[in-house]
């Protein structure tokens, strides 16, 4: 579980970076303490951005590596929807963490900063709901994923 764990973590945070940061251009890593109205401050979340990304990398390398792992082991008996329900538990984490804390405790920044302020919440709102609804459906297919395993092994030994 740990390596989709890690995975789901870091992919979360790519999508979080590629896609909010750079794509949408809806914030940066500091702009609700530094917001970008001047070069020094674009400087400054840029080069946050870019710490936010390598810290995405070690957790997929971290991912790649448990599940390598695991693999060289005899144990890894790991079926589809284990593997993607992991994944998901640790992007889903990954959205509650960030939210909590860094939307809403530290201020690091919002969801989505070209609306307007009273708009906001709802954004971090349906942050917050994306990354429970992805626990759920993340546990849920681990869970059953864990189950296939535990039939399948058990077909095996009564064979």
């Amino acid at each position: 579980m740990s390596a989709g764990i890690l995975l789901g973590l870091g992919l979360g945070a790519f999508f979080d970076g590629i896609v909010f940061h750079q794509l949408l251009q809806w914030h940066h890593m500091l702009s609700g303490w530094y917001p970008l109205n001047s070069i020094d401050n674009i400087r400054l979340n840029t080069t946050w951005d870019g710490i936010f990304h390598s810290a995405a990398y070690v957790l997929v390398l971290a991912g790649l590596y448990k599940l390598w792992q695991q693999a060289r082991g005899s144990g890894l008996r790991w079926s589809r929807r284990r593997c993607v329900g992991t994944i998901l538990l640790g992007w889903g984490i990954f959205n509650l963490v960030e939210g909590v804390i860094d939307h809403e405790i530290l201020g690091l920044h919002r969801v989505n900063e070209t609306v307007p302020d009273t708009q906001r919440i709802f954004w971090d709102i349906g942050f917050l709901l994306w990354g429970a609804a992805m626990i759920v459906v993340g546990a849920a297919m681990a869970r059953a994923g864990a189950q296939e395993n535990d039939h399948a092994e058990g077909s095996l030994q009564a064979r």
